[in-house]
């Protein structure tokens, strides 16, 4: 894989995909080759994966992210924490997000 995610680091689209939302939905579609899997595949993200994506602005570290999304929904920090760092690996390696610091 990549580069190791940390809670402190911050992260935010690459300039390489377009995301939009679209009937509570949110779609990345690659802009280049090399992005994803295959060329021009669409990827939707699941309830969980949107509310991590909505917050990856490239202004916060994953920590923060991940304590905005235990708050909200209730959950221990520690899992919310793998979570997000789990998801943020997955689509950096997909280069879908970059480190911003």
């Amino acid at each position: 894989m990549g580069e190791q995610v940390k809670l402190d680091g911050v992260y935010g689209p690459s300039e390489d995909i377009v995301a939009r939302e679209i009937e509570g939905e949110i779609v990345i579609v690659p802009l280049v080759s090399g992005i994803g899997d295959m060329e021009d595949e669409l990827y939707t993200l699941n309830e969980a994966g949107r509310a991590v994506w909505r917050r990856l602005d490239g202004t916060k570290p994953l920590r923060e992210v991940a304590r905005e999304l235990a708050a909200e929904f209730d959950a221990p920090a520690g899992v919310i924490e793998q979570d997000v760092v789990g998801l943020v690996e997955e689509l950096a390696a997909r280069k879908m997000v970059v480190r911003k610091s």
